[in-house]
């Protein structure tokens, strides 16, 4: 049984940073790729971020680009979003996500196995 597990949310102050953590277990994702979305209230679920679990090749939204960085730890099967410069527009909760490769476009409804997220919130 596929698990993905997010941690590392919480409350941050504008400017600051935080590291998210999924935990991937049940399966082997060397075929996968990992991603990161976000939704707030009233939102449509957005792409964030996504890494290829064996090629460790890199996509990022323009939004975030710059600021967040994806990266991932084979012997801990664990996947890191590491969000810096963080700003009050991005107070979402944060998901991970998984999807068997290729991907042509990294859209919400493609993605195959989903966590059940982790709650930030930008603010002083």
């Amino acid at each position: 049984q596929v698990q993905l597990v997010e941690s590392g949310g919480g409350l941050v102050q504008p400017g600051g940073s935080l590291r998210l953590s999924c935990e991937a277990s049940g399966r082997t994702f060397s075929g996968y790729a990992m991603g990161w979305f976000r939704q707030g209230p009233g939102k449509e679920r957005e792409f964030v971020a996504a890494i290829a679990w064996a090629s460790g090749l890199t996509y990022y939204s323009d939004f975030v680009r710059g600021r967040f960085t994806v990266s991932k730890d084979n012997a801990k099967n664990t996947v890191y979003l590491q969000m810096n410069k963080l700003n009050p527009d991005d107070t979402n909760v944060y998901y991970c996500a998984a999807t068997i490769l290729p991907v042509s476009d990294y859209d919400a409804n493609g993605m195959d196995y989903w966590g059940k997220g982790t709650l930030v919130t930008v603010s002083s």
